[in-house]
């Protein structure tokens, strides 16, 4: 091959890989367009994140939307936990159809004001595995957020799988306007070990810390009403102290909690005079005061995809 048509051949192949990077720019800007406007009618989002798994992250979450709701406030739940999804159990939708069209998901409603929505739904077999990278996963929670017809809602509550992996990342990269995160810990040292490491996840990713709540904190015996400490207590509100961020307080373990995620029922809504529904309480006062925010807006590093 001739140098002149070694070069054309060259120049072809740039110029393919420019288009390809121009489609590509352009559709990431019509898909941040798209969650835009989703979101924007949602005037708080917030993530529940934990440092490890176990530590009850999921049935917080689930009673935190609930709570809100009883507080008369519309809410959405979303499951991001691509490969334990456990909302749909714990709210008592598991094998619940999904309904949509072909560019619009609807979420499953429960009640007048929860709406949810998990991968948990579109799997028919409960038992089957979820085996998928990091670029799969980033593709689900953006249509997630891109496509589910979530309308207008006070709240929408993103239940996150433990850790600071892609799942997390992902929603701090795709969701602006994002309220912070809820941080889950128990109080001994294992858990709050990594707690830390998702305080410093969202210093560096730019996502505000609403506060740390530490649950399992003490036993409270149904019979006598005693408090004993399984876990000893007060290590997450230590923690909390000493990187500086909000502490919204302790959640003591009640058996009827186990029982009621059993059963897919609302802890808090059917035991609303216990300890930890009062806790719980507390958690969801911190929620209720946040300054309501301006309409989302397109971040300014997305640019235009035509520069």
């Amino acid at each position: 091959m001739s140098d002149e048509h070694e070069s054309d051949a060259i120049d072809d192949d740039r110029q393919d890989e420019i288009e390809q990077r121009r489609a590509s720019m352009g559709k990431a800007f019509v898909d941040r367009h798209a969650i835009t406007g989703r979101m924007s009618k949602i005037k708080h989002k917030i993530v529940v994140l934990s440092g490890k798994g176990g530590v009850g992250k999921s049935t917080v979450a689930v009673n935190l939307a609930t709570s809100l709701t009883l507080a008369g406030k519309k809410v959405g739940l979303l499951d991001i936990d691509i490969h334990g999804p456990s909302i749909p159990r714990l709210t008592g939708l598991e094998g619940h159809p999904l309904d949509g069209t072909e560019n619009v998901i609807f979420p499953v409603r429960k009640g007048n004001n929860l709406f949810v929505m998990s991968i948990g739904f579109m799997t028919p077999d409960k038992d089957e595995a979820v085996i998928w990278r990091g670029p799969l996963k980033f593709s689900i929670i953006r249509q997630f957020l891109r496509d589910v017809e979530w309308g207008d809602l006070d709240y929408l509550v993103i239940d996150s799988p433990p850790g600071t992996g892609d799942e997390p990342l992902t929603i701090a990269q795709l969701l602006s306007g994002l309220d912070g995160a809820v941080i889950v810990t128990t109080p001994q040292d294992v858990a709050i070990d990594d707690v830390r490491r998702s305080i410093v996840f969202c210093r560096k990713v730019g996502m505000a810390i609403i506060g740390v709540v530490e649950n399992m904190s003490g036993f409270v015996c149904p019979h006598c009403g005693e408090t004993t400490n399984v876990f000893k207590i007060g290590g997450g509100e230590k923690m909390a102290e000493e990187m500086g961020v909000p502490f919204l307080g302790r959640v003591p373990i009640d058996p009827r909690i186990v029982e009621s995620s059993d059963l897919g029922i609302s802890f808090y809504e059917h035991y609303s005079k216990s300890a930890t529904a009062a806790a719980f309480e507390k958690v969801v006062r911190s929620i209720l005061a946040l300054p309501d925010k301006t309409l989302a807006t397109i971040p300014s590093d997305l640019g235009n995809p035509e520069n």
